[in-house]
């Protein structure tokens, strides 16, 4: 007999667990929740539960994703989930097996991620600097594009950054990331006059209305009056197609996350190695970072073609 009750404890449990012990940022908790919380209305279904779900149960919901026609990278993250999840209640107790240990996943989809070239990059940092409603807005946004360009900073990373990161005109910024690992990336001087102009106006706004209506100034770099006290992400990306359309680019080929992977891309192709890539970007494995090895299969070739002897027409 299904206990949904206990099911929803147990993943509460799970959460909780995850966020005290790995940090695991807000985000990833409601996507455990998610994806824990699917898999428990199929046990359901079967009239079964957590406590109770062998191999094949899994198995099964497995195949019936697949017969949902959801994405293979998703099924995979869906059976991660379940896993950890039979992990914790192994180690704590709750279960004497781990139905989910041997099963093996989908694997992901090793596509190639969007990206954006110099020229569309640049049109979109031009636009940033005139999109706006006032010139506040005009100078937040220019300073978020050039930001997220020059650092590759993950969008949670770039809305929450403190101010205090950004005092004194620093040429290299601290970011906390996933898990609250910690790691510097440079800013170019173009990103660097960007947030210098956006701090002013910044600084004087929040004093402002310290002085006007008396609430404390603002932590955030890029402050708000919701609930977060930042730029939301939501905001971001609807912020970013904007700009898109403002510079004369397709919005479905422009999102915070292609502007990260053009970052990467673009110091690829300048010369740059997958390990520094990898310490940029704040990946845990290169193996994540080795998605941009076309760009270096490329460039591989064009050194063999322009430089090797034997790639030259030879005269006859």
């Amino acid at each position: 007999m299904a206990d949904a009750l206990q099911d929803t404890r147990w993943i509460q449990s799970f959460i909780e667990a995850q966020a005290a012990e790995l940090n695991a940022a807000r985000n990833t908790q409601l996507a455990y929740t998610r994806d824990l919380d699917d898999f428990r209305r199929f046990l359901g279904l079967r009239d079964t539960d957590l406590l109770s779900a062998t191999r094949a149960d899994i198995e099964a919901y497995l195949t019936a994703l697949d017969a949902r026609g959801m994405a293979r990278a998703t099924r995979a993250r869906r059976l991660s989930s379940i896993k950890q999840l039979y992990r914790f209640a192994y180690e704590e107790g709750l279960r004497s097996d781990n139905p989910a240990q041997l099963i093996k996943g989908p694997g992901r989809d090793r596509r190639l991620p969007k990206t954006l070239t110099v020229d569309q990059v640049d049109r979109l940092l031009d636009a940033a600097e005139t999109h706006g409603r006032s010139p506040g807005d005009r100078l937040r946004n220019a300073c978020l594009m050039q930001m997220l360009y020059a650092t590759g900073m993950r969008v949670t990373e770039l809305i929450s950054l403190p101010v205090s990161a950004a005092r004194g005109d620093p040429q290299i910024l601290l970011i906390k990331g996933k898990g609250s690992k910690e790691r510097m990336v440079p800013l170019s001087p173009p990103a660097r006059l960007a947030l210098a102009a956006w701090l002013e106006h910044r600084d004087a706004e929040e004093e402002r209305k310290a002085d006007e209506t008396g609430t404390p100034v603002s932590r955030f770099l890029f402050p708000s009056h919701g609930k977060s006290g930042h730029v939301t992400r939501v905001r971001f990306f609807t912020l970013v197609k904007e700009i898109a359309v403002a510079a004369g680019i397709p919005p479905g080929d422009v999102t915070p996350h292609t502007l990260r992977h053009a970052f990467a891309t673009h110091l690829l192709a300048g010369g740059a190695d997958l390990r520094s890539i990898q310490t940029l970007l704040g990946h845990a494995d290169i193996s994540t970072t080795e998605i941009y090895t076309h760009v270096l299969d490329e460039r591989l070739k064009s050194l063999v073609f322009d430089h090797h002897p034997l790639a030259k027409p030879r005269p006859r």
